[in-house]
């Protein structure tokens, strides 16, 4: 039998979500620093070889498959290799390990609303959160916030742009921005694959298309958010939640490089920037360190390489679902709840060939329209309003018959 080895001082990680690009970066950052951290689970969906893969370098005390019938298939090939790791099944096994007494830090990377729950029990137990899911925030916002805060937990942003604003912000932020001297925070963003492309051959653009963003390796649904730029608004919702502001105070700006993730400006004129290359390590590294600093395998910039950076506004016209994003988290209560779950029924959708790319933000707007938001009181309403999002949006597509209009491949 392989039994775990590691340090009895070492920090305990969960990563709900392991075999994502989220997930797979993070163990790289890891085993870099097997001294100081150990992985007590691993977590994915369905991805049965890939986690078993896992389970077989890093030993997890714990894997969970959210399928059932995964968990059986990874359960065998474990006890078959003799590898010491219990198998766990469904969303009632990811809240045990993301709770459980011996993890200290969790990595919330699972996409889409299914990260909700383990991410809000982490919260619970008073883990550090190491947040790449930013749909908990965007479904649960207060109620989520109001969790960490009570139970003593840490929530550091991942996604680069949040990240790159934390560093850049000063330590007493939660006081209040203007209290601090901010003036305002600029989020950036690539623009994605389709940035330049004229505005009459959206509708014709394809899935394979779509997901192949120019600067970073992602999985399908944040590659095609990233191509509506849905992406950018979830993140304009996610940073009035981490940083205790509103969308007036954040500046979306477009920055094909991708190498300045974000900016934060103060009242005096300063503007401070975290630039680096574009590779999800760096943000790992600095949440699982955080306050020091850690190698994490990322190569030194050269400004000389880059040798330009160029900015400028989004277009509202071309990007529809940033605005619908904005317009949620202004409107409140449950919009945001609406907003993500349409956007991720309409997405699906879209990977499956049923409807074109400009479809998706008509499908976002008709849910927001036809689904009243509610006040967001407790956890039960923000899945209500999840659940009735999903099905008028399923039905609004099989009523309209989208499929008409299905792209050829």
């Amino acid at each position: 039998m392989q039994t775990r080895d590691h340090n009895k001082n070492s920090i305990g990680v969960t990563i709900l979500g392991s075999t994502g690009s989220i997930g797979v970066n993070t163990l790289d950052v890891l085993a870099r620093h097997a001294d100081r951290f150990h992985v007590f689970a691993l977590t994915a969906n369905n991805q049965v070889d890939r986690l078993f893969e896992q389970c077989k370098k890093f030993k997890p005390a714990f894997a969970v498959m959210v399928s059932p019938d995964a968990a059986q298939q990874l359960e065998y090939k474990i006890k078959q290799a003799g590898i010491v790791t219990n198998v766990l099944a469904g969303i009632k096994g990811l809240e045990q390990v993301a709770s459980d007494a011996a993890t200290d830090y969790v990595m919330a990377a699972i996409v889409g609303a299914a990260g909700l729950r383990p991410t809000l029990s982490a919260a619970r137990a008073g883990k550090r959160i190491l947040l790449a899911n930013k749909e908990a925030l965007v479904m649960s916002g207060q109620i989520f916030i109001d969790e960490v805060k009570n139970n003593g937990a840490q929530l550091l942003p991942i996604d680069s742009e949040h990240n790159a604003i934390f560093q850049c912000m000063p330590t007493d932020f939660e006081d209040g921005l203007s209290e601090v001297g901010v003036r305002r925070i600029l989020l950036t963003a690539s623009g994605g694959p389709f940035r330049d492309i004229p505005l009459e051959k959206l509708h014709d653009v394809t899935p394979e298309q779509a997901c192949a963003h120019p600067n970073w390796v992602m999985g399908k649904k944040i590659s095609v958010d990233s191509a509506t730029m849905m992406n950018k608004g979830l993140e304009v919702i996610e940073a009035c939640w981490l940083f205790g502001t509103t969308p007036d105070f954040i500046q979306v700006v477009l920055h094909p490089q991708s190498v300045i993730h974000s900016m934060v400006e103060y009242t005096d004129g300063s503007v401070l920037a975290q630039l680096g290359n574009p590779d999800m390590r760096t943000p790992i590294a600095h949440a699982l360190a955080w306050p020091e600093r850690l190698e994490s395998g990322v190569e030194s910039l050269n400004l000389f390489d880059v040798a330009r950076l160029d900015f400028a506004t989004p277009d509202l016209q071309r990007f529809p679902c940033l605005r619908l994003a904005i317009d949620a988290m202004r409107a409140g209560g449950t919009s945001s709840t609406i907003l993500n779950a349409a956007n991720e029924v309409a997405v699906q959708a879209f990977l499956d060939g049923n409807i074109a790319f400009s479809d998706i933000a008509n499908i976002i707007e008709y849910a927001l329209s036809h689904v009243t938001a509610k006040a967001v009181d407790n956890l039960d309403a923000v899945i209500a309003a999840d659940a009735m999002t999903r099905q008028v949006s399923s039905d609004y597509i099989s009523q309209q018959s989208f499929s008409a209009r299905k792209l050829n491949p």
